[in-house]
């Protein structure tokens, strides 16, 4: 398989055209809240019917189902829409005329006006959820393995599958198709850490005096 790097293709609603202010003329704080609201909430439902399913009935092909059906609502909404829209990024695949695959990872990532254009809440609610629900899949795979819970680890290993492809896919499309896995991961990762600890350590202490501030 090959890989290639096309510009993003046309979209419905493009990217950076959306209204940023309210009726009243102040920021957003989301730009997209029902789309933020969704990609959050079919990763979180998958988690819990996986977890809490067993205190309310005991049919593993019922919660099987619903498990499979939010990670598939899950899997499209961030590969074609959450993506696209919170962090002007999108990965896809095609087969040309001669039947090669190509992967493609489109990211307006860099363009101008691109940080201006990414609501930083969005973008952060984005990849906090991206990464967290693979991690919590994981951990209940070592569960059921350890567990004996062959018939549970099956579908742990679907949700890995569905969650790690957008995990894999939006990496890529983040550091470039041609970057090392591991190293972008580590990287990000490491980054992140030290920007909440910037965050934390540069906020007002609560105790200080107030100050008169201009909004621009």
């Amino acid at each position: 398989m090959s890989s290639a790097t096309v510009p993003l293709l046309d979209d419905t609603v493009p990217f950076g055209d959306e209204e940023e202010l309210d009726p009243n003329g102040t920021p957003k704080r989301l730009s997209h809240p029902y789309v933020t609201f969704l990609h959050v909430f079919f990763r979180g439902a998958a988690l819990a019917t996986y977890l809490f399913w067993t205190l309310f009935n005991d049919s593993f092909i019922k919660c099987f189902l619903l498990v499979v059906f939010w990670l598939s609502a899950d899997f499209y909404l961030v590969k074609n829409i959450s993506g696209r829209l919170l962090v002007g990024m999108r990965w896809w695949n095609y087969v040309d005329d001669d039947g090669r695959s190509h992967w493609v990872f489109e990211s307006k990532k860099g363009e101008n006006g691109y940080e201006s254009r990414v609501n930083p809440h969005e973008a952060r609610i984005f990849w906090t959820a991206l990464v967290v629900c693979p991690v919590m899949w994981g951990l209940f795979f070592v569960v059921a393995l350890f567990g004996f819970k062959f018939k549970w680890m099956l579908l742990v290993m679907i949700a890995l599958s569905l969650n790690g492809a957008n995990l894999y896919g939006y990496i890529k499309c983040n550091f470039g198709a041609n970057a090392n896995l591991k190293a972008t991961t580590t990287d990000f990762v490491r980054s992140q850490v030290l920007r909440n600890a910037v965050n934390l350590m540069s906020q007002p202490s609560s105790s200080s005096a107030p100050k008169n501030t201009t909004v621009a």
